[in-house]
């Protein structure tokens, strides 16, 4: 279905070192980054432009976008978002989803991988000295870093600091601006600038080609993917239902035909830890 096709890929974070090797391998596809192609119209995590619509509508416009430029019918996009852990509560958990979309054939797949091992961290400081010390506590410079007046504000933010020097230059700036006693200071969470984001996103490139692989018993398609469980794995203690899931739904992008597969890998019943009547 893909073999021997272009497929353009909407970044201009460097996204393909990641994306690229895994798609071309596994889908036998040429991909191609449009020139100038600038995501940051879609949304930023600086938080100057909103990201309008869901994670989902978001990585969609970016990849009809680099389409309609380059005239492909076959496009891939990725868009992060960062929240509270679904597992593991008050931890913050980074969500990355690459979506590929086939005009061709009428098709959307997506691939999700999540990570606790990265949070967005921001705070407001009023020396250099401070500048420094967050900057080395989150990985300067193979993290990026960046400044900016305050932390919800449209305008002064600075990106692209790459040494130590330009941190000192650029600080000094925002400190000399007028009854300026503080400034903001945050992680980039820019793919190319954040390694730890940058595996999440291969990661779910990873599981974009094993929905891919995933065909519909029905119609063949690709993308026979989870799309809900059924919870009630019964307890081996009391017999009651837990909130274990006991079937994952399988359903086809396509034709929509769906179907129940037994979750294996709690085991056939649910150990009485996870039963509320066990262990309320």
């Amino acid at each position: 279905m893909f073999e021997g096709r272009k497929l353009a890929l909407a970044t201009m974070h460097q996204k393909e070192k990641v994306i690229t090797p895994i798609l071309e391998n596994e889908l036998k596809v040429k991909i191609v980054v449009p020139d100038n192609f600038n995501s940051d119209l879609f949304g930023t995590f600086t938080r100057d432009i909103k990201r309008i619509g869901t994670q989902q509508e978001a990585a969609r416009k970016k990849a009809i976008a680099a389409m309609d430029i380059l005239g492909y019918d076959l496009g891939v996009a990725s868009e992060g978002s960062f929240g509270e852990d679904p597992s593991i509560p008050f931890v913050q958990s980074n969500l990355e989803l690459v979506l590929l979309i086939d005009k061709k054939n009428n098709l959307e797949i997506s691939g999700y991988a999540h990570s606790s091992k990265l949070k967005m961290e921001g705070l407001y400081v009023n020396s250099i000295d401070d500048v420094m010390t967050y900057a080395k506590k989150w990985g300067f410079p193979q993290y990026g870093i960046i400044l900016r007046s305050n932390k919800n504000g449209k305008n002064r933010i600075y990106k692209d600091l790459y040494t130590e020097n330009d941190l000192i230059i650029t600080a000094k700036k925002l400190f000399s601006r007028p009854f300026t006693k503080k400034i903001f200071i945050e992680m980039d969470m820019r793919a190319h600038r954040n390694p730890t984001r940058m595996e999440v996103i291969k990661q779910a490139t990873i599981d974009l080609i094993k929905n891919i692989k995933s065909t519909c018993p029905k119609c063949a398609t690709p993308g026979f993917v989870i799309t809900s469980i059924e919870k009630g794995l019964i307890c081996k203690q009391c017999s009651l239902p837990t909130d274990l899931p006991k079937y994952e739904i399988y359903t086809c992008v396509k034709c929509k035909y769906s179907q129940k597969k037994l979750v294996t890998q709690y085991g056939k019943l649910a150990n009485p830890r996870y039963c509320s009547q066990c262990n309320p």
